[in-house]
């Protein structure tokens, strides 16, 4: 073919879909002129809001009223999924310079939880991963690691929000419920002008003992209502098993679950008087087999974190 033909068959291409260009050159190589375009578009119409609760939600997610959102409920209900939409929408149209994810870092044995070194970053990819697969769904992963290492977006445990203040800025704590009321009256404490803060999590699925800070801050919430005028910059949203939109056998499962025993009971087969023995867990935590709960062996004292190579 000589290079008059081949002009005119690149013309003709380029006036048959001007919107996505392959070409075929150099030996059959491939070129998409619209590749990278192509993974950053949303899918509006797959991510509208499906329940009654859902739509409250983005509601006051869009709402430049509200300050602090408090999403309960049970997992796939969209806490999360919607919190990250914001935040992807508020990125994509530059309207926060800072992007925040937290979440408490719940050890397995009774220790105090020390600092994450940056070694560990793979090690919390468990915890990290479900928020980072709704952010690849329209930022290519070069995109993700340029917000990351330019700080945009910032990963952090619950431990190192002491002392900070943030401004301009939209906070995700996830999994809330497994915080200490001193470290959830910490976080909310460090928002500064300009910024929104999502808080989330399942009452009925907390790895501590003890009362945990999303419980107390929801009792408090209630208690300062019930004293005072209503806080309009303060919304709560409760989801319900009838807002989960993976599948009705996650509804199902949640039923089963909600009738089991707080103590397991096993029997003993060594024991011809048919005891049982109580399986206890760990003290401070139940183990629920989170992701969250690290081995203390993982856990060392270090401050020097850097998160690289998410």
């Amino acid at each position: 073919m000589n290079l008059f033909s081949l002009i005119t068959w690149f013309f003709y291409l380029l006036m048959i879909n001007n919107t996505c260009l392959i070409l075929t050159l150099h030996h059959g190589k491939k070129m998409d002129l619209n590749m990278k375009k192509e993974k950053t578009k949303f899918k509006s119409n797959y991510y509208l809001p499906k329940s009654e609760n859902q739509e409250k939600y983005m509601n006051y997610l869009n709402s430049p009223d509200v300050d602090l959102i408090i999403a309960l409920g049970p997992a796939g209900t969209g806490k999360t999924f919607f919190a990250c939409l914001k935040a992807i929408t508020q990125i994509k149209n530059g309207e926060i310079r800072k992007l925040i994810i937290t979440r408490p870092v719940v050890a397995v044995e009774e220790e105090e939880i020390g600092f994450l070194p940056g070694s560990l970053v793979k090690k919390m990819d468990p915890w990290t991963r479900p928020i980072f697969d709704i952010f690849l769904e329209f930022f290519s992963r070069s995109e993700l690691d340029n917000f990351i290492h330019s700080d945009i977006i910032e990963i952090s445990p619950l431990a190192f929000m002491r002392g900070r203040t943030f401004k301009d800025a939209l906070i995700i704590a996830d999994e809330m419920q497994n915080s200490t009321p001193t470290q959830m009256k910490m976080l909310i404490t460090r928002m500064g002008v300009n910024s929104k803060m999502v808080i989330t999590g399942d009452l009925n699925q907390s790895d501590l003992k003890i009362e945990n800070g999303l419980e107390d801050l929801v009792k408090k919430l209630h208690i300062y209502k019930n004293k005072n005028s209503s806080l309009d910059i303060i919304k709560v949203v409760n989801f319900e098993k009838e807002d989960i939109e993976r599948s009705e056998l996650v509804k199902k499962i949640l039923d089963i679950y909600e009738n089991k025993t707080s103590t397991v009971i096993v029997q003993n087969s060594t024991n011809t008087n048919n005891d049982t023995n109580k399986i206890k867990p760990n003290n401070g935590y139940i183990l629920n087999n989170d992701a969250a709960l690290i081995p203390k062996h993982h856990i060392t004292k270090n401050t020097d974190i850097f998160f690289n190579g998410l």
